[in-house]
């Protein structure tokens, strides 16, 4: 193979720049892979600068071009390993630039984890940034000059995305697929193919223009194949999105009225059970709250919802509790985040949930229990090792993982599909497949006043609501801090509360859509995908090598 010869000889515009990035070695290359991958972070919520992700996907093609060897073989260690590592520089630029505000947990209390800030800021980018090394280098297997490059990139670093998100519990924040997603008309491509098929039509459409220097057979002048395929491709997401979001308006359940609590309560004084009755009465008084449209307060709310782990107690411990909450709500019915405890038996408490509590009069009548929990926020992975070692879990307390998703059943609402703060990112994993009954309603609790006002909660919301559009399923989503929102079966952001401010919404809930084709036929559609990307790799390979 000879991709460096055939880039380096290109005429164009700009081969100098070119030729600096495919050739470049040492800290020049690494220097390059990571400030193209920061670059691409520009992409994201909530800056959504969605040309920013051209950097990180046309360069990676030109830095995979720069680890072939025109003598070595497909399967030669040294340009592997050189994609390998042009791949983990460029992996961690982009989690550092999109993932710096974990850092603002280990401050929140500063005296216990400020030691961890590295650890969060530089440590978890370093180890995120294997899985795209992992994907740089299976995509120079599949290397071949031409347009088919862009596919191999497209299969290795799909494929490395899908693996992030499932491996070791999964981490699915920030994929390259939601690059598009802050579009309305493209992020409607998710009711077909999810997330992880995003990923790969993203990787196309972004490290397409790296073929636009490529060497026109014979001198002529045209647009390359692969281009003209990837620009098609955008304009029909784009026409698909607009025709779906034309053709459906937003509809309501008779019978519902919303409201949602975010009471932007300061992290630090969340978890004191000390400030347990001030809490509560803070809760109270701005539900209770008179509103342009609703004047009489709760009088005429039939559902209040409030966030994640509302209460620093168990609730159902303290009746006194139930008692004002039962007569706040004037027989409405209270939705909230809130600890649960399960007796061992012996009347001693046993284990201890995050859970999501329906609460009519003073009796809790549904519950749902957190069934993936944070890796070092609410349970310590190998904790026989590192425990001894003084390192710790940030949230108080010991959770245990739920049985399993299921529906809430909460009385006067269609069946709810439960999501509790970290549970939103996983695509495909919110709903039971194969129940008896399809949810009509995502509900989503959640608390990021760990993370303050930074990125964060933008990034935490883009992917909550890319979980409607995939199911087509409304979803209430309520935050400490913000951003709280109810969005429709098409990701509109029908109404909104901005982050760090306290306040009420008050609106109707929306109905579902009919179920979309990922939500039917969700598992097929990455293999699908990825297997179509393999082939178009492998066709370049096949015409190039005898």
């Amino acid at each position: 193979m000879a991709q460096i010869a055939e880039i380096a000889s290109v005429r164009t515009s700009a081969p100098t720049f070119l030729q600096r990035i495919v050739l470049a070695r040492g800290w020049t290359r690494r220097a390059i892979a990571f400030c193209a991958g920061a670059t691409g972070a520009l992409a994201l919520a909530p800056f959504d600068f969605i040309p920013a992700m051209f950097a990180p996907l046309t360069v990676a093609v030109w830095l995979i071009d720069g680890a072939a060897d025109e003598d070595s073989p497909r399967f030669a260690l040294a340009p592997i390993f050189s994609a390998a590592g042009a791949g983990w520089w460029l992996g961690f630029g982009y989690f550092v630039a999109g993932l710096w505000w974990m850092g603002a947990a280990m401050l929140v209390e500063a005296d216990l984890f400020a030691w961890a800030l590295p650890l969060a800021v530089f440590g978890l980018p370093a180890v995120l940034a294997f899985f795209p090394a992992a994907g740089f280098a299976l995509a120079r297997l599949l290397w071949s000059p031409g347009g088919a490059r862009v596919f191999a990139l497209a299969a290795g670093l799909g494929a490395a995305e899908w693996l992030r998100g499932h491996l070791f519990t999964g981490f699915p924040w920030n994929d390259f697929g939601m690059a598009l997603t802050s579009v309305g008309p493209m992020a409607q491509t998710a009711s077909l193919v999810g997330l992880h098929g995003l990923d790969i039509i993203a990787i196309v459409i972004f490290a397409a223009p790296a073929t636009l220097i490529d060497r026109a057979p014979r001198g002529a002048r045209r647009i390359r194949g692969t281009m003209f395929a990837a620009a098609a491709l955008a304009m029909l997401m784009f026409a698909y999105g607009v025709f779906r979001l034309g053709a459906n308006e937003t509809e309501y359940v008779d019978g519902v009225t919303l409201r949602l609590m975010q009471p932007n309560l300061p992290q630090d004084a969340k978890f004191r059970p000390e400030n347990g009755a001030k809490i509560l009465r803070h809760y109270l008084d701005l539900s209770e709250r008179a509103t342009n449209a609703h004047p009489s307060g709760l009088a005429e709310i039939t559902h209040l919802v409030w966030p994640e782990s509302a209460f620093p107690y168990v609730i159902s411990s303290h009746p006194e509790a139930l008692a004002a909450i039962a007569r706040a709500l004037k027989g409405g019915v209270l939705l909230t985040g809130a600890a649960r405890a399960e007796s061992d038996g012996d009347g001693r408490r046993g284990k201890i949930f995050n859970s999501i509590e329906a609460l009519k009069g003073q009796s809790i009548v549904a519950f749902y229990d957190k069934v993936h929990l944070v890796p070092f926020g609410e349970y310590l992975p190998l904790e026989d090792l590192l425990r001894p070692l003084g390192i710790n879990h940030l949230v108080p307390g010991i959770w245990d993982r739920g049985a399993g998703p299921r529906l809430l059943a909460a009385p006067g609402l269609p069946p709810i599909a439960p999501l509790i703060c970290y549970e939103a990112i996983f695509p495909g994993e919110t709903i039971q497949r194969g129940a008896a009954d399809r949810p009509l309603l995502f509900l989503n609790v959640t608390n990021d006043g760990w993370f303050g006002r930074t990125t964060g909660p933008y990034q935490h919301l883009a992917q909550a609501r890319l979980r409607a559009i995939e199911e087509g399923l409304p979803m209430i989503r309520v935050a400490n801090t913000g951003v709280s929102a109810i969005i429709d079966a098409y990701g509109r952001i029908l109404q909104s509360l901005p982050l760090g401010e306290e306040g009420l919404i008050d609106g109707r809930l929306p109905r579902a859509a009919a179920p979309t084709v990922f939500a039917t036929y969700g598992a097929l559609a990455f293999p699908a995908l990825l297997a179509a990307a393999t082939a178009l790799a492998l066709l370049g390979v096949t015409r190039r090598e005898p």
